[in-house]
């Protein structure tokens, strides 16, 4: 809208609609830009790298023979009767993908700082474009597990069925997760450094590196509140035969914690974008 100001001149204002129903319609309604944004940072993520796409097939591969090794061999841990190599790579599919999502979209908002100053269009655009980059690498992981279990000669069952199923829990405390820190990092830019720092104490208390079959029953539920363990411990269930235990109260303490993060995360973001201009 047009305001005038001190010295007499027009200026035009932007602004956003604030009522729900207007704002999701303009989500839509951008959506072009959604996908241009997503493009571009998957361009930019390879650019002038020195092996390019390359990096997203050796990390997980690396990090699969340091776990089997350490926790495989020297500390053999229970596998549950499946290759142990399998069982890491299953349960790094959304572990990077959590990881990889979260590093990305935490700082979204900063890295687009010139764009977000001069035109209006729904801020959530930009962490979930960071998020939907974040599928190449899962993807590209995916396949390296099929290969694998082609190697094994371990194919999966009639579970596999439900793996989108888990993949949509995946993407609850993503999301949310995703949204609260890119708008504490705008506010708090010392935020940038407590990410980091988190996803590698996750990184132990999730059953990424062995099963959570070694948890103690007493302390299953209280393991569950990581909301990682249920999307984990899915992802294995569905992939590998069922050879990892289902919790299914687990599960369901998962999928009530990652939609409450959600929730709260999108409540957050809403509120942190009416001022994001003049604070980024």
């Amino acid at each position: 809208m047009e305001m005038e100001t001190q010295n007499g001149r027009q200026e035009l204002l932007i602004e956003p609609n604030r009522q729900a129903l207007h704002y999701w319609r303009d989500v839509w309604e951008y959506r072009e830009l959604f996908w241009f944004l997503t493009l571009r940072d998957i361009l930019v993520r390879y650019k002038q790298t020195a092996i390019g796409v390359a990096w997203s097939v050796i990390r997980p591969l690396v990090t699969m023979v340091v776990f089997s090794i350490i926790f495989g061999m020297f500390a053999k841990l229970p596998s549950n009767g499946v290759p142990y190599p399998l069982l890491v790579i299953a349960a790094m599919l959304p572990w990077n993908f959590f990881t990889n999502a979260l590093s990305e979209s935490s700082g979204s908002l900063i890295g687009n700082a010139n764009l977000l100053t001069k035109v209006y269009f729904p801020r959530i655009i930009v962490p979930c474009s960071s998020i939907i980059v974040s599928l190449i690498d899962f993807v590209i992981s995916l396949a390296i597990m099929a290969v694998m279990m082609f190697w094994y000669d371990y194919l999966p069952d009639w579970r596999v069925v439900t793996l989108p199923l888990f993949l949509l829990l995946a993407f609850l405390p993503i999301a949310g997760a995703g949204l609260w820190f890119s708008s504490l990092n705008v506010k708090y830019r010392d935020f940038r450094y407590l990410v980091p720092f988190l996803l590698q104490f996750g990184l132990y208390v999730s059953p990424v590196g062995f099963a959570s079959s070694i948890v103690p029953e007493k302390w299953r539920l209280l393991y569950a509140l990581n909301p990682m363990v249920g999307v984990i411990d899915g992802f294995r269930w569905a992939l590998l035969k069922g050879s990892s235990e289902l919790n299914l109260p687990g599960i369901l303490l998962s999928t009530v914690l990652s939609s409450v993060l959600m929730i709260t995360g999108l409540w957050f973001f809403r509120k942190t974008e009416r001022i994001l201009a003049d604070v980024i």
